[in-house]
């Protein structure tokens, strides 16, 4: 297990959707282990796996003191929503009111294969709908009304850390056609 570099707003890592994991091995549960660290780590509610430069399906989440992860999920989203402040790790020290689903059931995998369904309200439903988004190149900041878009993109600019260097590009050990990158 190792802590990761968090790619940021601008890595191209991060508008790429993620492909399904195939291989449920050494690998996946190394990669599970290193988001699950990376975010305890951050700390953070959630982290996925684009984030650390891997496009893989999976994400890890600690929220209320419980610490998972899910791989491929498929969500079922409430009607009934919540509006309140989101931030992420790849856009450090900043955060948005942000619109999401009041309660979600998520349908994937453990990093083992074992097909998982969970079951979440308020934080934890945000969280999960805000790790699913980062697996198909979604940012939250995309979510935000006009406005707030327009606030959050200006504050983004003004931060210290944008347009600092990212860092070097590695080759995913899984087998993403290229597209781990």
């Amino acid at each position: 297990m190792a802590i990761q570099p968090i790619r940021l707003f601008g890595d191209p890592i991060l508008r790429k959707p993620a492909v399904e994991v195939v291989d449920f091995d050494r690998e996946l549960r190394r990669l599970v282990e290193d988001l699950t660290e990376t975010m305890l780590a951050a700390p953070g509610a959630g982290l996925a796996a684009p984030q650390i430069g891997v496009g893989l399906r999976a994400f890890t989440w600690h929220v209320d003191g419980e610490v998972g992860h899910l791989v491929n999920p498929r969500l079922e989203l409430s009607t009934e929503l919540q509006d309140g402040p989101e931030g992420c790790l790849s856009i450090p020290d900043l955060t948005f009111d942000c619109k999401r689903a009041l309660s979600v059931v998520a349908h994937g995998f453990s990093m083992y294969g074992e097909p998982v369904v969970v079951q979440g309200s308020e934080l934890l439903a945000r969280a999960i709908q805000h790790e699913t988004d980062h697996l198909d190149g979604v940012l939250f900041v995309d979510r935000l009304d006009t406005d707030a878009r327009k606030a959050a993109m200006r504050a983004i600019r003004e931060s210290e850390w944008f347009g600092l260097e990212r860092p070097t590009v590695k080759v995913s050990p899984h087998a993403t056609n290229g597209l781990g990158l």
